[in-house]
């Protein structure tokens, strides 16, 4: 399997328990629904993963798990978010060791680095694991602002191939980025494919949305290879406000995962702390948009067996 990582990789939810604790069953469940709607790889420990909410024992079985429903079909891409080089080190090497095809990292954010630091940072991480190293450009929410050529300048390093656009505006970021990426440097869209297709016009070679729509998002990209833009376009727009909804800060999770059980795709929306449920007024406005999308309920058979 190659390493590679292109096309639509949707970042898996992790599915919990009512009481908190993993629910590994929806969560094969969500796998299999990702690889059956078209998927071209699949990411755990991403933002929209509650990684940060994860323990160390978490993430083993979450990798164990995605692993063995993915054999090997598509690259599993791993998130890092740690918050120093020694512990993004150990993060790193444990997904791996645990069959991760590639890492998605975070710069270190709680203490600011500068930009020499942050080519040591992804210097180190791509010398030490000898993976394939995705750099999450996310600004907005770890407050490491990174421009173009610091962006370039890493790619240049052994073991850093791709970049995940997150800061905005992604589609004029991306356009850059690709004008300056070096050789074999490859550039992806984030931000929940709200600029999916301005991203994919700019140069972008992915994207990496939440995963609750993965089979439509396959539709409006087919439309958009083979070349049917109006067709693409009004697939694209009827999904906005669900994704627009999916984005809102303190909310996105709890979007998510409702979405999710709606679907039949996990048996709870519960989120871990500092999570939160949907306060009833956004959950009305959810219903509301899920009420004019229909979407089908793909995974209700599955979760009515037990899962597998």
């Amino acid at each position: 399997m190659s390493n590679v990582v292109r096309g639509l990789v949707p970042v898996l939810a992790t599915p919990f328990q009512p009481d908190g604790a993993l629910d590994l069953p929806s969560l094969r469940t969500l796998t299999e629904f990702q690889l059956d709607a078209g998927a071209e790889g699949v990411a755990v420990f991403g933002m929209a993963s509650e990684g940060f909410a994860l323990t160390a024992q978490d993430r083993e079985a979450i990798l164990r798990e995605v692993t063995a429903v993915v054999a090997g079909a598509v690259p599993v891409v791993a998130g890092v978010g740690a918050t120093s080089l020694a512990t993004a080190l150990e993060q790193a090497g444990q997904a791996l060791t645990r069959g991760a095809s590639a890492l998605m990292v975070l710069p270190p954010f709680l203490a600011k680095p500068s930009p020499g630091q942050l080519v040591e940072f992804y210097g180190a991480l791509g010398e030490a694991t000898g993976g394939s190293l995705m750099v999450q450009d996310a600004a907005a929410t770890t407050g490491v602002p990174m421009p173009v050529p610091l962006l370039a300048e890493l790619g240049g390093l052994p073991g850093v191939d791709s970049v995940k656009i997150e800061s905005s505006p992604t589609p004029t970021k991306c356009a850059a980025m690709v004008a300056a990426a070096p050789g074999g440097f490859d550039v992806l869209g984030g931000q929940n494919a709200l600029f999916l297709l301005d991203e994919l016009a700019a140069g972008s070679v992915g994207t990496m949305p939440a995963c609750e729509f993965t089979d439509l998002l396959r539709v409006v990209l087919d439309d958009a290879a083979a070349g049917h833009d109006e067709r693409a376009q009004a697939g694209f727009e009827r999904l906005l406000p669900l994704i627009r909804y999916g984005m809102q800060p303190g909310l996105a999770w709890a979007v998510h995962k409702e979405v999710l059980v709606e679907r039949g795709l996990i048996a709870s929306a519960t989120v871990r702390l500092p999570a939160a449920a949907l306060p009833r007024s956004a959950a009305a406005g959810l219903r509301r948009i899920l009420a004019r999308l229909a979407l089908p309920p793909v995974g209700a058979r599955q979760l009515a067996g037990g899962g597998a």
